[in-house]
């Protein structure tokens, strides 16, 4: 399946993969393989990612999205954009990277515009599978809640979403106690709190019966339980960070 990561396209320079500690190709492996056993990704979908990089999931996913599928990959850090659209671009037609200057105060702290005020240039129903890896964990809520309004705009009926966050829950706050939380959430009211509050948009969690309200405020809802991740402790992780799953509300 991973034809690509494997040799038919090259991986990023080291400088541009800011994985946050991860390794960059098993990554990607990894996040294919649950979007398709999981997610239930399908080779001619229309998928939108919001958060690209520099190419950690749309590389693996060249080996198997088909001709008739569409991929479309937008990201803030211009560089990286640019990569993509040199390297992966240039051999897959149908995957497309677009570069938007908003600001975040980590990783681009002198963007033009405001991400709780950008609207997402697509139409309506423009595609059946949108995943965000890693970008909720770096947003605060009034950018998360303009992001989820474009994200069930722009998902067909039949859609689904694939997100992951870090979710406070009894669980985590009982496994915090016994210090297993890989990431200390000390600072922030309760509905969701930071690791650091010089940088607050470094690491983001989201208390998760909070989160729910908040789609379904945005007329989604879970299609399947939440996989919970192992950065709380939990022995049963299924990734690192929590995965939600949502589609429309019928």
């Amino acid at each position: 399946m991973n034809r690509a990561v494997r040799g038919e396209l090259h991986l990023p320079p080291w400088w541009l993969r800011d994985v946050g500690g991860s390794d960059f190709r098993a990554t990607g492996e990894e996040f294919l393989r649950l979007f398709v056993q999981i997610g239930g990704l399908q080779p001619d979908e229309r998928v939108l990612e919001i958060g690209c990089g520099s190419g950690r999931m749309a590389i693996p996913l060249t080996s198997y999205l088909s001709r008739a599928g569409l991929y479309v990959g937008m990201d803030i850090t211009r560089p990286t954009v640019l990569w993509c659209q040199r390297h992966i671009s240039r051999r897959y037609p149908n995957f497309h990277f677009l570069h938007v200057d908003l600001y975040n105060k980590r990783y681009n702290p002198t963007g033009r515009y405001l991400a709780r005020e950008y609207p997402f240039p697509f139409r309506d129903q423009s595609f059946s599978f949108i995943f965000l890896t890693s970008v909720f964990t770096h947003l605060l809520p009034e950018d998360t809640a303009h992001y989820l309004r474009e994200i069930a705009r722009m998902l067909r009926r039949d859609g689904r979403a694939f997100f992951t966050f870090f979710l406070l829950n009894d669980e985590q706050r009982r496994l915090a106690k016994r210090g297993c939380n890989d990431i200390r959430f000390e600072y922030g009211p309760g509905f969701y709190r930071v690791r650091d509050p010089a940088v607050p948009e470094s690491a983001v969690a989201y208390d998760e019966v909070y989160l729910l309200d908040l789609l379904s405020e945005c007329g989604l809802v879970l299609r399947q339980p939440v996989y919970y991740g192992s950065w709380s402790g939990r022995d049963d992780g299924v990734s690192y960070q929590d995965i939600i799953i949502v589609q429309h509300r019928e």
